[in-house]
């Protein structure tokens, strides 16, 4: 580092650290790095030969094109919930038939791994919901000497008006006060 190079500030690597905590919260951010991580080794082991001592293991499949091109798309998959947050139920359906269709395609959906991988995270994008941002509330104010007991929101002379003859509270509309008969009316 030269003398002209400007040192990172002591706080810079906490502010980014926050924003991309809050950049993470509004989004299926696990989801889509469970579908990402699940696309690996579905797309890998088709491919792989093993090293054992003298011994090559190769596991290629005949469906090796079909193993890469579930890998790939688990990995847009994944990429796609993290900057697109709207599409997360598609997504999720998507990369949950994927890891389905990757058993019987690429060596069980990358020896189990790949395919569990992609179905919690296929479940989690399904389940994600976005949270509401939180409504300010504004503070009650309690009158001085009262302990701060919530109020009646109808003074009590008009919650007596409401009463009707029988001394009952009839919100139904059908007293025989008003001539209704307990019948209703359709429109």
């Amino acid at each position: 580092m030269s003398a002209e190079t400007p040192a990172a500030a002591p706080g810079q690597f906490t502010r980014r650290r926050l924003q991309f905590r809050a950049w993470r919260g509004t989004r299926p951010f696990w989801a889509g790095l469970f579908v990402l991580l699940g696309g690996f080794p579905i797309m890998y082991f088709p491919y792989a030969h093993l090293q054992v001592g003298h011994l090559t293991l190769a596991m290629a499949t005949t469906a090796g094109a079909g193993s890469l091109i579930i890998g790939v798309l688990l990995m847009v998959l994944g990429i796609s919930l993290w900057f697109q947050k709207h599409v997360r139920t598609f997504a999720g359906v998507a990369a949950i038939l994927l890891a389905l269709v990757s058993i019987p395609v690429s060596n069980f959906g990358g020896f189990v791994l790949g395919f569990l991988f992609a179905l919690i995270g296929g479940a989690m994008a399904v389940a994600w919901a976005p949270g509401a941002p939180p409504q300010p509330q504004p503070p009650a104010e309690a009158a001085p000497g009262e302990g701060g007991a919530p109020q009646a929101a109808v003074p009590s002379e008009q919650r007596a008006d409401a009463f009707d003859a029988f001394g009952e509270n009839d919100l139904s509309g059908t007293s025989p006060a008003n001539g209704a008969n307990g019948r209703h009316s359709a429109g």
